[in-house]
């Protein structure tokens, strides 16, 4: 197949996306594909775009693999572009998506993943990966993923969405998790385990976006469940070594004990499956996705905290540990994920 990897982008996870980008392109030109990785900000700025050459070529836009401790400087990002100009999608990158037989998102955060990019790709009839605009969009807002769920009886943390420092004033109950109500990777959430911590986690995720999202922080362990084609996968625990599961923790190799398969019950597992399978058909879902639960630990109940519509793929992500689960490679996964893609066209 004829395949464009789109990546990059403007959110706080560009440099996730990067990462998860490289090692789908890879995986799927092992796996004999033509592939074509592009910026999807930068897009592919040569005077001349012979289409059929970077296919031929397999023409990536960088070979840098690594994920680091700082979120990107977006603003730097903005400064290399060669035509300076702010628009989200760069030059040649609809035209050559156009010429492939799909285009997968390796996209995190932003515009990459509330659906607008997904929109703006079914207005050009070019087919892609992960979910429509709908899911993706109802997905990427906390706010209203949360009323989503509870409308469809999936247990998820009491909270509240609030659009001013002020108006958070109100909050009285702790612990609590204050996050930006559209942000990904744990970028700007915090635990606050009293008032004057919960005001200055407050101020700090209202440095990311203007509406924010606090919760009541539910003591238990944490899973995240893949599903793939609206059928679950193994749920994978994840135990940070030291704090908050943060960027720094997600990312940097050795942060985060990741058990998959998780050790737990027959009974759990069935509770984790069946909600994540529950969480993806009320958000709207297709394809592919991630779920994100706590397990509380007193009643067993399975707390739904966010789900991703486009989960990451870099060297320490969790969909892929999760498939290696079920007898899953990487590659083997890339081309799975195109595959329940493209039944969404059919």
């Amino acid at each position: 197949m004829r395949i464009v990897v789109l990546a990059g982008g403007l959110s706080t996870e560009r440099d996730v996306s990067i990462s998860s980008g490289i090692k789908v392109a890879s995986a799927l030109r092992e796996k004999g594909n033509e592939v074509v990785l592009l910026d999807v900000f930068m897009g592919y700025e040569e005077n001349f775009c012979d289409i059929d050459a970077l296919f031929k070529h397999n023409y990536s836009f960088t070979d840098s693999l690594g994920v680091g401790t700082e979120i990107p400087d977006i603003k730097t990002v903005k400064e290399n572009r060669l035509d300076k100009s702010s628009r989200f999608i760069g030059m040649n990158v609809i035209e050559i998506c156009a010429e492939a037989d799909i285009t997968y998102l390796a996209l995190h955060g932003g515009e990459g993943e509330n659906g607008q990019i997904q929109a703006t790709l079914d207005l050009f009839g070019i087919k892609y990966t992960g979910s429509g605009y709908l899911g993706s969009a109802l997905a990427m807002n906390k706010a209203l993923t949360k009323s989503v769920l509870i409308q469809n009886r999936v247990t998820t943390p009491a909270g509240r969405v609030y659009k001013s420092a002020q108006d958070a004033e109100d909050w009285s109950y702790y612990p609590c998790v204050v996050k930006p109500c559209s942000g990904g990777s744990s970028v700007g959430i915090t635990k606050a385990e009293n008032r004057a911590e919960y005001l200055e986690s407050v101020k700090e995720a209202f440095k990311y976006e203007k509406e924010i999202v606090v919760e009541q922080f539910i003591e238990g362990r944490e899973f995240s469940v893949g599903v793939i084609g609206g059928r679950a996968l193994p749920p994978i625990e994840i135990i940070p070594k030291t704090g908050f599961y943060d960027y720094v923790a997600k990312y940097q190799a050795g942060a985060t004990d990741e058990i998959c398969p998780a050790d737990i019950t027959a009974s759990e597992d069935d509770v984790l499956r069946k909600a994540a399978e529950a969480a993806f058909k009320a958000l709207n879902l297709q394809s592919y996705a991630r779920i994100d639960f706590i397990l509380d630990k007193i009643s067993g109940e399975a707390y739904c905290l966010e789900a991703n519509s486009l989960p990451g793929m870099t060297p320490t992500s969790l969909l892929p540990q999760e498939a290696a689960a079920e007898g899953i490679d990487y590659p083997s996964l890339c081309e799975k994920i195109i595959e329940v893609s493209l039944e969404k066209y059919n």
